[in-house]
This record gives structure tokens, C-alpha cells and sequence, in this order.
């Protein structure tokens, strides 16, 4: 399809520069999350790593899954227990980042939700452009259900979550599930209305929750055209970066269909959408391009009768919680953080919620 930012993307550097040019951002960004582990409170280490051989997308390859979990996690006494799982994909525009830089919210969610966290070191572009990161998300979610009982999660409490491109996994993921599992039962999605409910083999079961921080949810608005809406343009996103984003994983860049469910939710029809758990949590900030599109989200979500919780956090920037402050917390990712995990722990314990 013919788009403005497909146009862009084919003036763009051959994919070996893209690639060099990721190599260093990659370097950069472990020596920020380095410093960001450093301030106390300290998070969590994983638990325990598992490597995932994918099923979904047309290049093979193996996945690594990143476990956090509570601390009475298989102690003694306690074996049996199940716990529910959140499913984390991190930022990084698809291109930069790996599974263990939201090692702060995984803290947070195993301490203070009782859930377990399962972060997902999907593939990168440009190696693997899109839809790869979507389709080894997919994947991920489906190895937990099949092996829930091995790993002590609780197959019928399993949520997503993400940042910023982590934050457009989170809500395209249980999309392109549904297509993965309406496949295994020799269903073709096209074959589903809303109005006649999917039943899934038991071990298999829908996602619960979304929680999804500053997503990015519609590619078919130009970048210039996002940027427009910020009230502080020093605060935003810098533009070598999004360009090297954009032009790694839309690739192919005159072949990409940027108003693909799995690439823009946010124009996704009604009948698809409806495939989204009932429970959305989402959060925006008030000084980033994404702001107005994640808000439209927000409002298509609710007229569909989602269950939708959202806040945008005023006087932030894109990425505002990942400070890489090596002396003192982020505060306000904190607070934040502890908002989010009552919801989770409502959704998946039970119980009244705190936030209105």
C-alpha cells in the first residue's frame, strides 16, 4: 500500500547501516538500564530463563523467555500453587531493548500483585522486521498456556503487558493469537463474528488483561504528522531515532501494510477488536507524539464496552520511567506502578479496586 511513511522509508539507508546503527543503540541502551538497576530499591533478578523454539513466524528461530516471580515461589510447603502470569514485552521500537530492562515493574508486579512475570526477548529488527516481534509474542503466550502446569501458573489468569512498542505488543498480541489458535482448530478467522464466541481447547485460554504503557497503536498517521501534537518538541521522541525504528521493522518498506491489525490496533475493525480481553489498562504521557492516538484508542475501546482504565501521567516525557538515575528511584514510576498493580490484583485475586 502507498503511505507517506512507506515513501520515507524507501529513501533510508541500506539494512547493513541499519543494523550497525542498532548494534550501537543496543550498547547504549544496556549502559542506561545498567544504571537504571542501580538505584535502590534494587529489582529483582529473574528467576529462571526459558528458550522457546517459535511456530509462528516464516524464519525459525528460538525465543528467550525472562522469569520473575513472587518470593514464596515453590518454597517449601508451597509447591503447588498457581500463580497468574503477565506476559511483558519491552520498548525499544522493535528494534533496540531486551526482556529484562522492566525489571522494575516486574518487581513490582511479583511483590505487590502476586503474579508472576514473564518478559519476552522477541526478536529485533532489522534482523527480523515485521511482523516477527508479533508472531514471537504469539508464541510465547501460547508456550506458557501448554506448559502452565510445569512452570506453576495458573493457565486461565494470564495477562499481557508492555511499553511503548512492548505497549503495541501487548494489544496486538492477543489479536494475532486468536488468528494462531482459530488456525490449530481449522477455523478461518474470517469464518468468526463477534457474535458467535470462540471456544478454545482448555489449554488454551484467552488473555485477561492488558496493561499497556504510552503503546503506539496506529503507523498509518505520519510521524510529522504525531509530532505536531506535542506541547514540548524538545521532549519528544529524536527524530534519527523513530527513522531508524521505522525504517528496521517496516521492511519491506513499499510492502507493509501499515493499517494491519497487527501493526495498527487502533483501526482495526470492531468485529476484531472485540477479540480483546475486557480488561485494558492503559497509560499515556502528556508530552509524547503518541498521546492522541493512544487516547482514540481509548475511546474505540470503551464504545466496544471494554473495561478500560487510563491515565495519562502529566509533565512526562516518552519513556519517562525508565530514568537511569543510578542514586534514587523514579517516585512517580513508583506510584504509578503500585496503580497499576491493584488493577492487576483485582483482575486476577479478586477484590475492590482503588483506582476511579
Amino acid at each position: 500500500m502507498s503511505h507517506p511513511i512507506a515513501h520515507a522509508i524507501r529513501n533510508d539507508p541500506p539494512r547493513w547501516t541499519l543494523y550497525l546503527q542498532a548494534v550501537l543503540w543496543r550498547a547504549f541502551m544496556s549502559l542506561r538500564m545498567f544504571q537504571h538497576k542501580l538505584a535502590f530499591p534494587r529489582p529483582l533478578k529473574p528467576r529462571f530463563v526459558k528458550y522457546v523454539d517459535t511456530t509462528l513466524a516464516a524464519m525459525p528461530g528460538r525465543v528467550r523467555l525472562v522469569f520473575y516471580t513472587p518470593k514464596d515461589y515453590k518454597a517449601p510447603g508451597n509447591e503447588g500453587k498457581k500463580y497468574p502470569c503477565l506476559v511483558n514485552f519491552h520498548s525499544g521500537g522493535f528494534t533496540i531493548g531486551t526482556a529484562t530492562d522492566d525489571c522494575r515493574w516486574a518487581t513490582a508486579v511479583c511483590e505487590q500483585a502476586g503474579t508472576i512475570v514473564c518478559s519476552v526477548d522477541h526478536r529485533r529488527a532489522p534482523e527480523h522486521p515485521f511482523p516477527t516481534a508479533v508472531e514471537d509474542g504469539a508464541d510465547a503466550v501460547m508456550w506458557i498456556w501448554d506448559h502452565a502446569d510445569e512452570l506453576g501458573i495458573d493457565g486461565d489468569r494470564i495477562g499481557v503487558s508492555g511499553f511503548s512498542s512492548g505497549g503495541n505488543l501487548a494489544i496486538t498480541v492477543p489479536l494475532r493469537l486468536q488468528d494462531a489458535l482459530l488456525r490449530r482448530r481449522g477455523a478461518e478467522p474470517s469464518q468468526v463474528s463477534s457474535d458467535a464466541p470462540v471456544v478454545l481447547p482448555h489449554e488454551h485460554r484467552a488473555v485477561k488483561l492488558i496493561v499497556a504503557w504510552y503503546p503506539t497503536t496506529d503507523y498509518t498517521e505520519p510521524r510529522e504528522e504525531r509530532r505536531k501534537i506535542v506541547a514540548h518538541p524538545d521532549k519528544e521522541l529524536p527524530r534519527f531515532i523513530t527513522k531508524l525504528f521505522d525504517a528496521s521493522y517496516l521492511y519491506p518498506a513499499n510492502e507493509v501494510e501499515l493499517d494491519s491489525p497487527y501493526l495498527s490496533p487502533a483501526v482495526a475493525s470492531d468485529e476484531l477488536l472485540q477479540f480483546l480481553p475486557d480488561e485494558i489498562l492503559m497509560y499515556t504521557c502528556e508530552w509524547d507524539e503518541l498521546l492522541e492516538e493512544g487516547k482514540r484508542f481509548k475511546d474505540r475501546a470503551k464504545k466496544l464496552g471494554k473495561k478500560i482504565k487510563y491515565r495519562m501521567i502529566e509533565g512526562v516525557q516518552h519513556g519517562w520511567d525508565k530514568n537511569p538515575n543510578p542514586f534514587k528511584a523514579d517516585p512517580i514510576a513508583q506510584e504509578v506502578y503500585a496503580e497499576a498493580c491493584k488493577e492487576i490484583r483485582r483482575v486476577f485475586h479478586g477484590g475492590q479496586s482503588l483506582v476511579q
